[in-house]
């Protein structure tokens, strides 16, 4: 899933604070644990505020295994994709995860999985036409375009 792909900017830092080597990858369960455990004033204003929009959109659910739930790689795809279908390519979504949440990740590994997405749309989108479930094809043709074009569905 392309939240393995992410790690987060202040990931060095962030182990500096709590006092041992973290994983990289921004979703694993230790480093979201760990974001819960430190001092924010530890970090500059940009970054602080980084944090708290990554925890904000990423880790707040109602599951009773939150952040370990899967709940936070899953909104991670969806803001992907939604970036994408609001007219961003693959390296403005990078450049704009950078920016707004700290996450690094290549444009790369971005584009790579939204190729994916379309393949799995096309399948459900097949699915749907041989089983007449007419509402889901179109909905789903209203995605593939969506990515493929990235322009908002209306």
């Amino acid at each position: 899933m392309i939240a393995s792909r992410a790690r987060l900017r202040y990931h060095r830092q962030l182990g500096r604070l709590v006092g041992y080597r973290l994983p990289e990858g921004a979703f694993h369960g230790a480093v979201i644990e760990a974001l819960f455990s430190i001092p924010y004033d530890a970090f500059d204003r940009s970054t602080r505020e980084q944090i708290i929009a990554f925890l904000k959109a990423f880790v707040q659910c109602k599951c009773r295994d939150q952040p370990l739930c899967g709940c936070p790689e899953r909104k991670f795809a969806i803001e992907v994709i939604e970036l994408r279908e609001s007219g961003l390519d693959h390296r403005q979504i990078s450049e704009f995860l950078l920016d707004e949440y700290g996450i690094e990740i290549y444009a790369a590994d971005l584009l790579s999985f939204l190729e994916e997405s379309v393949h799995l749309l096309e399948a459900i989108r097949d699915v749907a036409e041989q089983t007449g479930v007419r509402q889901v094809r179109i909905r789903t043709e209203e995605h593939i375009t969506a990515i493929e074009k990235g322009v908002p569905i209306t």
